[in-house]
């Protein structure tokens, strides 16, 4: 894990994005905290081309995308332009459309559907599916997670995995456990942290929740992740503090590496 390596969901700050002005200053403020990168999802109907410049403008790449299932069953070729326009090799999506859920057989029928869609992205356009998971993978079917069986009966070489470890700990799953298991086929991961508060299980910054971050980031340094994106899907002060919060932790990390 380098600092030149970590990044943002946009998501995260989904507010303050969903116009030209409010991306532009938006993406000024994450190269200010220090972020080399950022995770586009949840922002306002901007075309392709101005984002890129507006990320251009403050030296952001685009590391990894969400896309919603319909144009990736509908619209391919035009996601693949954009992610070629943004120099990002990592076509996201953010979930399992809810049809799909529920039974091994749904679970297959969406792995038959994604797989085919992960399997063009990679053969005719040089580009690579990564699946985001949330809690619900962890129901069992057949005596397995629903996110083992995505494991298990998809490509390895073009059905990749972006584990969000936030959810795989709610779930009831060993988030250092993932990371190994999904060695080779994850370059991206998001970080978030679980706190307690008043008895409730909260969204927090890295370091300032319950999850076991020096383990998950020595895991994710031994299976070679590339991107590290910070996420957070709800925040309990303004969502720049918290992505600083996040920056200054990882940034901590990655400097106790360099002189170890």
């Amino acid at each position: 894990m380098t600092p030149e390596k970590l990044a943002v969901q946009l998501y995260t700050l989904r507010n303050y994005t969903q116009t030209e002005e409010g991306l532009r200053e938006t993406l000024s403020k994450v190269a200010k905290i220090g972020y080399r990168s950022v995770q586009v999802s949840g922002i306002g109907p901007i075309p392709p081309h101005t984002v890129k410049q507006l990320a251009d403008e403050v030296g952001l790449s685009i590391c990894a995308t969400h896309i919603p299932w319909d144009r990736l069953e509908n619209n391919l070729e035009a996601v693949a332009e954009q992610h070629k326009l943004w120099n990002c090799s990592y076509v996201g999506l953010g979930g399992m459309p809810q049809a799909f859920r529920g039974s091994a057989e749904g679970y297959r029928a969406f792995i038959a559907k994604a797989g085919s869609i992960a399997n063009k992205l990679k053969h005719d356009y040089g580009l690579q599916f990564v699946y985001h998971n949330h809690h619900f993978e962890f129901e069992r079917f057949e005596g397995k997670a629903g996110l083992q069986i995505i494991l298990d009966e998809t490509d390895p070489a073009s059905f990749g995995l972006e584990l969000d470890l936030y959810w795989i700990q709610a779930g009831g799953g060993d988030p250092v456990e993932w990371i190994r298991k999904a060695a080779g086929r994850m370059q991206v991961v998001h970080f978030k942290d679980m706190a307690i508060v008043a008895e409730k299980q909260l969204f927090a910054e890295i370091g300032e929740g319950n999850m076991n971050y020096p383990a998950i980031i020595k895991a994710c340094n031994e299976t070679g992740i590339e991107w590290v994106v910070v996420e957070q899907d709800e925040c309990q002060r303004d969502p720049f503090e918290s992505i600083e919060i996040s920056w200054q932790y990882l940034l901590g990390k990655c400097e106790e590496e360099i002189t170890a």
